[in-house]
């Protein structure tokens, strides 16, 4: 990070101590274990080791504290007894709240959205995910200028990218970090600009865009590889992927299209995320198909489904625009729900059961895209030179060449392409 708030990071935060806490308000469409699950495969993406993790039913939520004091008794022998320097709570908590339990519990606190900003910040690799992400923590940190926890900043410098007190985030007044936000935004118009044009070039080629969505870790990436023969970072991680990964690929009848891998979904996204990574969600938005890779073996798989389905309307994705549900991870069900699964699949036109791993069902999914794609085609009987073969090259590029033949006078094509491409033709041959 830039601009006067970066900050050292130091040996504490990736291997540090941490309890998981979920504080059941009532009305979660997961179960708690399944919660904990998560939150705990969110520390562990940053390397944090969870000692314990803790479900609570919250009847009443404390303005102070989330939680009740026997609660609060509770987890703060937990945290002497595993000797924790970290608790998660797998929720949002106000910045007093977060301030009176990292005294009480004497062990630095931090919500699911300082969390998750915790990952970004580590992985963002290029500048633009690094602006996304400064702006992000920026905009979540600025309510949170207070002095808490100081017991523990003497020994460390804070965790990680979220840092702690006594750090220059802490001590910055809120006008610099109005200053720097309103930097950050103007450097993201512009990449924002950029990005816009080099789509309006796509749009003029015009090269059809398929983005994987989905929830994180539902296997977007390991799909993305098989189909491109890339190397995108595909782990068995949490957000493993943050940049936007752009690369060409042919399918059968389209010569070329633009396959996007995305960032990865999850339950509850930070609302400061949304607005700061919408710059690279605007490919999501402008997508021709979407392809939502889905974690088919995963308890939560319908829940998850519904997380993405949310996203997708906020960054304001069109219920018009073509997509395709590809049910994943066939390596890790049974046989009896691959068969349930199958005879699904049979009923729908917008369901594909996929494997990316072992690559199962991806070229009937390839196939399966190609058609959604090329749906409203029709078939066209056009006449070239025999001698053009710079026309010739164009109808292959932009349709489907069903036949040709060589006749005396001219070669005769049947091509099957979209009403615009045709349009375009007939302007290429004035």
């Amino acid at each position: 990070m830039s601009g006067g708030f970066e900050r050292d990071r130091d040996d504490v935060a990736r291997g540090a101590k941490a309890i998981v806490v979920f504080p059941d308000l009532g009305g979660s469409s997961r179960d708690a274990e399944a919660r904990l699950d998560e939150t705990a495969g969110l520390a562990a993406a940053i390397g944090v080791k969870v000692v314990d993790r803790v479900a609570l039913r919250v009847r009443t939520p404390r303005a102070a504290t989330l939680i009740g004091s026997g609660q609060i008794e509770e987890l703060a022998t937990r945290a002497r007894m595993e000797a924790a320097q970290l608790v998660v709570f797998d929720g949002a908590l106000t910045p007093i709240q977060q301030r009176n339990l990292e005294t009480a519990l004497e062990a630095k606190v931090i919500d699911r959205t300082g969390l998750i900003l915790e990952i970004f910040g580590e992985r963002a690799a290029t500048a633009e995910g690094r602006l996304q992400v400064e702006l992000a923590h920026l905009d979540y940190q600025s309510g949170r200028l207070v002095r808490s926890w100081t017991h523990l900043e003497r020994q460390r410098g804070g965790f990680g990218f979220l840092g702690g007190p006594g750090e220059t985030q802490i001590e910055a007044d809120r006008r610099l970090i109005r200053d720097r936000m309103a930097r950050l935004r103007r450097e993201l118009d512009q990449v924002t600009r950029t990005r816009g044009l080099h789509r309006e070039r796509r749009q003029r080629a015009p090269w059809p865009v398929i983005a994987l969505v989905g929830y994180t870790n539902a296997g977007k990436s390991t799909l993305f590889n098989r189909l491109t023969g890339s190397h995108v970072m595909a782990e068995d991680l949490l957000f493993a992927t943050l940049d936007p990964t752009l690369r060409q690929i042919s399918l059968p009848g389209i010569d070329k299209a633009i396959l996007s891998d995305t960032v990865g979904f999850v339950s509850e996204l930070p609302t400061q995320l949304v607005a700061a990574f919408k710059a690279t969600l605007e490919e999501v938005v402008s997508a021709d198909l979407l392809i939502h890779v889905r974690d088919i073996a995963h308890p939560d798989t319908e829940a998850q489904r519904v997380d993405v389905e949310a996203v997708l309307e906020e960054i304001g994705v069109a219920e018009t625009t073509p997509r395709i549900e590809a049910w994943n991870k066939l390596d890790l069900v049974d046989a009896d729900t691959r068969e349930v699964m199958a005879a699904t699949a049979q009923r729908r036109d917008d369901v594909m059961t996929i494997s990316a791993l072992t690559g199962e069902g991806v070229d009937d999914l390839i196939r399966h895209a190609a058609a959604r794609l090329t749906t409203g085609h029709r078939r066209y009987v056009i006449t070239l030179d025999p001698s053009d073969g710079a026309g010739a090259a164009w109808l292959h590029q932009h349709g489907e060449v069903l036949s040709h033949r060589i006749e005396p006078e001219h070669a005769r094509y049947e091509v099957r392409m979209a009403e615009r491409d045709y349009e375009r033709f007939q302007q290429r041959a004035g």
